[in-house]
């Protein structure tokens, strides 16, 4: 009887080992990330943080390089708590324009950001087992590689081809299953997608 325990206990640890290893080979449950990006054209839009250079046309008394606050506002000579946040460079020149008709005739303005850091709901999140999970400014043509590369890939613990992008579709949050194993172990370029603004990947923990 005491040579039997040792062999069903083995056997155990067989079917366990087995059950482990059809676990980690099982597809995404999430249909996959789509490898082409119909999303509309991206435009860059001013957030808290950035720092905005303003130039008026004739009055360089006015011109200058200005900080967008935390509340999004900036302010600038002449011009106090201007909301900038959310807009593009264009928006924010054309609103600048309208403000700074009462004080100038018919006003130009350029306004160029430098040094951006956008609104949060264009930056992209990466949270569980990356390596340096972190938020990152969205830079246009942005894909997968490039985020792997940017939080140092993922860690030993990861179960990376079960991973997934939530993503804002037609006004829902949708879950899009990518494989970040293949992509950063098997050197599958096939396995690289591209990612969008307000994009959060979510980089599970594998439990074998």
């Amino acid at each position: 009887m005491n040579a039997i325990k040792p062999l069903i206990s083995f056997r155990w640890m067989l079917l366990l080992a087995v059950l482990a290893g059809l676990a980690g080979c099982a597809s995404n449950q999430y249909p996959a990330a789509p490898k082409e990006d119909n999303a509309p054209a991206w435009n860059y839009l001013i957030g808290p943080g950035d720092s905005v250079n303003v130039f008026v046309w004739r009055n360089p008394e006015v011109s200058g390089n200005f900080p967008v606050r935390p509340d999004g506002k900036m302010t600038m000579s002449l011009v106090e708590d201007m909301p900038a946040s959310g807009k593009t460079p264009s928006q924010l020149a054309r609103d600048l324009e309208k403000a700074l008709s009462k004080y100038i005739q018919e006003p130009i303005v350029t306004v160029v950001v430098a040094g951006g850091v956008g609104p949060f709901s264009q930056q992209i999140r990466v949270i569980g087992q990356a390596t340096k999970p972190q938020a990152l400014n969205y830079r246009e043509n942005m894909s997968l590689v490039d985020l792997m590369i940017a939080v140092g890939g993922i860690t030993d613990f990861a179960a990376g081809n079960k991973a997934y992008i939530l993503r804002i579709v037609d006004g829902k949050q949708t879950r899009l299953g990518v494989r970040l194993e293949d992509l950063l172990q098997g050197g599958d370029i096939s396995a690289d997608v591209p990612v969008r603004p307000g994009d959060v990947l979510v980089v599970p923990e594998s439990f074998f």
